[in-house]
């Protein structure tokens, strides 16, 4: 199965819908075009179409409602977790502090950065943990 993100004119992804295999092959090889053009008659022909891939081998993450298509780069962008958080090169969204490498589980919070700068990174107390 071929997976496709519609694209809006902000360039946020709509929504993500599934092309069977056999509409995207031509002579043997698949085509993203075909699965554009098949997805633009059922949705009609003023939708934008981006293959995407499930299985992350292709722009840079598999598309979800709300994230952000790249035509540059043709990459696709998840949301922006926190105000605090940057865009890496490869496309990740960084903490401004590293995670902790103590072995403990920790959650961010925003909150505590935004209070002081060199926190952010909360432990979770081994009762909650899952």
């Amino acid at each position: 199965m071929a997976h496709f993100a519609k694209i809006n004119t902000s360039n946020i992804v709509e929504r993500v819908d599934v092309v069977n295999n056999d509409v995207i092959q031509d002579n043997g090889v698949e085509s993203e075009q075909k699965g554009i053009n098949f997805l633009k008659s059922l949705y009609g022909q003023d939708t934008n179409w981006v293959q995407t891939s499930y299985n992350h081998s292709f722009r840079n993450t598999f598309a979800g409602i709300g994230y952000t298509w790249d035509s540059v780069n043709e990459v696709f962008i998840s949301p922006q977790p926190f105000p605090s958080w940057s865009l890496d090169a490869n496309f990740k969204w960084q903490p401004p502090i590293a995670y902790p490498a103590s072995g403990i589980l920790h959650v961010w919070d925003e909150a505590a950065y935004q209070a002081d700068n060199t926190q952010g990174w909360v432990e979770i107390p081994p009762q909650t943990q899952p």
